[in-house]
Parts: structure tokens; sequence; C-alpha cells
């Protein structure tokens, strides 16, 4: 069995949720999923999606109930035959960093893909990069450098510091992670991104 899923994987799958819905849900990717579909990776071990309307989350899960998924860890679900835990952040959470606003708002995705019921985005580059870097584990750190480095003229590095330092600041952590936008930058500097 695959440990980790690519973009052509991912979307065979979608695909496949898309052919049992019977309303619109909509899907932004978050994470490294977010990564995966844009091209900056090959492929992810963890699928995460932002699921914003709570109406569409709730009909989502009942879906994927009843094709065989069973709940997996915190939010994850998983159908034993593929392996992979889907988890799916309701609202506009991811994990517990909670963004500013919501990714259905204009400019807070870009769409990927659009099957006849199943909208799939992906999460802005300043949600996506200051969502990791609250968690600033090696991975989520190496992540946000291979974005910039891919996306770098589409980010304005000003705003993502700005946009950072708003989002942590509403966290119960706030003292401890607002100092991680300047551990990321020295890093993009050392690394010539700047």
């Amino acid at each position: 069995m695959e440990y980790r899923l690519d973009k052509d994987s991912l979307l065979t799958i979608l695909q496949q949720w898309n052919s049992f819905l019977k309303k619109k849900v909509h899907l932004i990717a978050c994470g490294g999923t977010a990564m995966t579909l844009l091209g900056v990776k090959a492929s992810t071990k963890d699928v995460d999606f932002i699921v914003p309307n709570g109406i569409e989350y709730n009909y989502l899960i009942k879906t994927l109930k009843s094709l065989g998924y069973v709940p997996g860890s915190g939010s994850g679900w998983i159908r034993k035959e593929e392996g992979f835990i889907f988890d799916l952040f309701p609202g506009n959470k991811i994990h517990t960093t909670e963004l500013l606003k919501s990714p259905l708002t204009e400019g807070n995705n870009r769409k990927l893909y659009e099957f006849s019921k199943l909208y799939v985005g992906i999460l802005n580059h300043y949600d996506l990069i200051a969502s990791k870097l609250i968690r600033y584990t090696a991975v989520d750190v190496e992540d946000c450098e291979m974005l910039v480095r891919a996306k770098r003229d589409e980010i304005d590095i000003e705003r993502l510091i700005g946009h950072y330092r708003e989002l942590a600041s509403y966290d119960i952590a706030s003292d401890r992670i607002t100092k991680h936008i300047d551990y990321f930058i020295d890093r993009l500097r050392v690394e010539d991104l700047l």
C-alpha cells in the first residue's frame, strides 16, 4: 500500500466522492495537500481540507460514512482500503488555528478544479504559510520555504509578516508563536529569498 498521495491520485479520490454527492460541497486544500496540489511538493502523506460551510461539512461527513469512512484521529476520516486519513476541518480552522476570514471569501482561495458537485480550492499563500508557521515543525518550515521559493513573485513579504502577526495575536500562545515569523524571515534571508 502506498503511503503518499500525488496530485492525480488525490483528484481521482475526490472525483469518486463527487459521484456520490447530490449537493454542492466546497473543499479548500491546506497544509501539505495544498503544497501538492500547487505542484510545490510531489506528494503528501497527510490530506488536509477545510470545509468552511457547516451545512456542507455535515453533508460531506454523512456521505463519507455511507462510503465506509470511519473516524481516524481528531478530525480525520479513513477508509481501510485506501489507508489515507483525510483531515476535514469545519469552519475557518486548521487544527487549532482559526483563520482571520473564511477561505470562501473572495481572494482567500484559488479554484483548482470544480467537479459537478465538489469544488476544490487551494488556500491563499498567506493563510497557508501562516498556519504552518504557527505550528513551526521542521517539515512545516521547509514547506513554507519551498512555497516562497516556488511562488516568490506572488508573495508580498511585508503583507505576509503583517498577516502572520495579526493571526498569531489571537492565539492563546501568541507571545511564543509571534517570534516564528522572525525566525522564518531570517531563514529566507540566509537562503537569499528576500
